[in-house]
């Protein structure tokens, strides 16, 4: 009931299906359980655990980097068994990583369990992207950008949860928050079995083959694209603060307000935002709308060195609100695009491309961000907003180039009531 009225109050539409708040629910339970995680982890494996910073950095690269091979073999199984099955599969390696990570006392063991987590999480990520297109139904974009919605609220409250385990700062207390995000994990698969039905594998024409989304190349380029300009992300959580601390006499709480506006205008606004952007053509032109509204944040957070210090947060959160507002427009388009221009019976595999490309473009950001923006100082948020404008003016032409390669889908029919699928009848029939 709490998740219903939830739901009804922030995207303003009807109740979700059955499928979908179960997916919601599963999402908002893992989610809680990653900001109650992701929090604490380094301050875990440094004080805790008494890794070094650089090998715990290390150890984490290795992980990032080996688990990106996990995402198109994983939406393949998607495409073949079921997205439920190889969700659930990998979901639940997740939860026993997660709890390995409470007996680890080297670097060895913690890159190896740390890998074995990031394996599990791109498998998910891309089955998980095959389950919504099957639960969204006609509108699998609109059904993702309120899954947004819960995924943002999620993690808030966990990392609240987590600010007051660090606070107390005992071994006892990481532990109890590695549990929860195990448990966290465990729950979310239980959901999904008892809510999400086993979706069938829809049929595939005979063209088909495991590594057909590498020789479409519009998708290549949406997912570069896209991959790209996801360094906007790190722009306010890991660029702006280290901007403020170094550039500016701002208060400490600056960071803390960033992060607050930030979370609440993506709350409040990808719901409604993202049911209106639903075909690959109005994910073009919201990727534009993003990358102006970009250009327009970037350079107003290099300001914030400029003004007087009274003045610093509040130029800090209007750039961060701007920002926000071009993060909801990124994301809904990139939905939109993602699911919009995926073939039906492949989206598992669709799905695990895409987000390989944002994991390897949220991998990269550090590097780029910290050494071109902050090398060049002011003229680096120029050229920053510039970058992310010209992929986004990008955007409406590579949606064009990729609408007019795409084939009319096969004729599915509708779903049995055990969420099984069809197979469409002959034409001769």
């Amino acid at each position: 009931m709490i998740g219903k009225r939830l739901s009804r109050r922030i995207s303003g539409s009807p109740p979700s299906s059955g499928p979908q708040r179960a997916l919601i629910v599963a999402s908002f339970v893992s989610r809680v359980g990653n900001g109650l995680f992701n929090a604490a982890s380094v301050l875990y494996f440094t004080l805790v655990v008494h890794l070094p910073a650089a090998q715990v950095g290390i150890g984490l690269t290795v992980a990032g980097l080996v688990g990106l091979a996990a995402g198109i073999p994983a939406g393949n199984l998607a495409d073949r068994y079921g997205p439920r099955t190889v969700w659930l599969a990998s979901v639940t390696v997740q939860a026993a990583a997660m709890t390995a990570f409470v007996f680890i006392h080297d670097w060895v063991t913690f890159t190896l369990v740390a890998t074995l987590d990031r394996l599990a999480a791109t498998a998910s990520g891309a089955a998980g992207g095959a389950l919504i297109a099957r639960a969204g139904g006609p509108r699998p974009a609109a059904f993702r950008a309120r899954l947004r919605t819960f995924v943002n609220l999620g993690v808030v409250l966990g990392t609240l949860g987590a600010a007051v385990a660090v606070s107390v700062g005992t071994r006892e207390a990481y532990t109890m928050l590695i549990l929860a995000n195990a448990a966290s994990f465990a729950g979310a698969a239980l959901v999904a079995l008892r809510g999400v039905p086993a979706y069938r594998p829809l049929p595939r024409p005979p063209e088909h083959h495991r590594r057909a989304v590498l020789s479409d190349r519009p998708y290549l380029s949406f997912v570069a694209l896209y991959g790209a300009m996801g360094l906007q992300y790190q722009t306010v959580s890991l660029l702006l603060p280290v901007w403020l601390s170094a550039q500016t006499d701002a208060p400490r709480w600056t960071v803390a307000a960033v992060y607050a506006v930030n979370s609440g205008v993506c709350v409040l606004l990808q719901s409604r935002i993202g049911s209106r952007v639903e075909t690959p053509r109005q994910g073009g032109r919201a990727l534009r709308v993003a990358g102006l509204l970009f250009l327009v944040s970037c350079p107003l957070m290099a300001l914030t060195a400029d003004v007087p210090v009274w003045m610093a947060p509040l130029l800090a959160v209007l750039a961060v609100a701007l920002h926000s507002l071009g993060e909801v427009w990124e994301s809904s388009g990139g939905f939109a695009l993602g699911f919009g221009l995926a073939p039906d019976h492949a989206q598992g595999q669709y799905q695990g491309l895409f987000g390989l490309g944002f994991d390897a473009g949220q991998a990269l950001a550090p590097l780029v961000l910290t050494t071109a923006v902050l090398g060049l100082g002011h003229g680096g948020w120029l050229l920053l907003g510039v970058f992310f404008a010209a992929l986004g003016a990008a955007g409406p032409p590579v949606a064009a180039w990729a609408e007019r390669t795409r084939r009319p889908p096969l004729p599915v029919p509708p779903p049995r009531p055990d969420g099984s699928a069809q197979l469409p009848l002959p034409d001769s029939a």
